[in-house]
């Protein structure tokens, strides 16, 4: 019997709130192991323990002005370790704020409204059904 890990996940948003009610979406539609975190400079920290996937807000300002903002997390992160998965969410809808965290290796950009937290399960969905096609390529050409 195959035994699969959960898949973790970090979360990490200055509103705690909405940090708390993703959480809560989150443990309520899937079973994966969540971390979470109040400031991109806690999430640095934690990020040595392996996350699959890291859900981070843009702004990530709003308890210590001073805080690392949602980018510069953003590039640390890629920096540790550039196939770690990152998804930026933030209440700007503005395309200019979205293209720049493409740029800086986001794999997504998520505006905080009502249907977020189904768009982010669609992409954590996308992102593991390409990482086991990348798998099952990997073992083939392998064989050949």
């Amino acid at each position: 019997m195959k035994i699969e890990k959960k898949i973790k996940l970090f979360l990490v948003d200055d509103d705690a709130l909405f940090l708390k009610s993703l959480e809560i979406e989150f443990l309520e539609h899937a079973d994966f192991d969540i971390e979470t975190f109040a400031t991109g400079e806690l999430c640095m920290a934690g990020i040595a323990s392996g996350p699959d996937v890291v859900i981070l807000d843009y702004f990530l300002d709003g308890i210590d002005k001073n805080a690392m903002n949602g980018i510069e997390t953003l590039d640390k992160i890629k920096a540790y370790n550039p196939d770690i998965p990152v998804v930026m969410l933030s209440s700007q809808d503005k395309i200019d704020v979205a293209v720049e965290c493409l740029h800086h290796r986001a794999v997504d950009y998520v505006v905080k409204s009502e249907t977020a937290f189904i768009r982010l399960q669609k992409i954590i969905t996308t992102i593991f059904h390409h990482k086991k096609l990348e798998k099952e390529l990997n073992w083939y050409m392998e064989r050949m």
